[in-house]
């Protein structure tokens, strides 16, 4: 089990956070590389995405539908739970225009489970609050 400061929970967090938003595919799949296990994997939805490969083609396909368009901000909420290799935090997608700008779209909880060296092993997103219908 890694040992954890605030310090890395609050850079996992950020760097996690922030992955989603990055426009440029060179540098999100560095990023991937840096945050996940190459074994790692996402369950979202039923929906499992294993590996680095798997991981940057999700990542790039909710970027490209949900922030490249402009309609989204990707944030957590600043409040984050450790208990030994678990990290826990929301994530959400805040309006980026229209009357409901800064408003929260979308969140989920994000349970992160990380290996020795505090990559992410797994990596589970629970839906709390759906994006509404269009």
């Amino acid at each position: 089990m890694p040992q954890i400061t605030t310090t890395d929970v609050d850079q996992i967090v950020e760097r996690y956070t922030a992955v989603w938003s990055e426009p440029d595919a060179a540098v999100r799949e560095r990023a991937v590389a840096e945050l996940w296990a190459s074994d790692g994997v996402e369950f979202v939805e039923g929906v499992q995405f294993r590996g680095h490969a798997g991981l940057v083609d999700r990542v790039a396909e909710a970027y490209g539908l949900l922030v490249a368009p402009g309609e989204y901000h990707v944030t957590d909420d600043d409040h984050v739970t450790v208990h030994g290799d678990v990290v826990m935090f929301t994530i959400q997608l805040t309006y980026a225009k229209g009357p409901q700008v800064g408003e929260v779209a979308w969140a989920a909880r994000v349970f992160l489970v990380l290996d020795e060296d505090g990559r992410i092993r797994q990596d589970y997103h629970l839906t709390v609050q759906p994006l509404p219908e269009a």
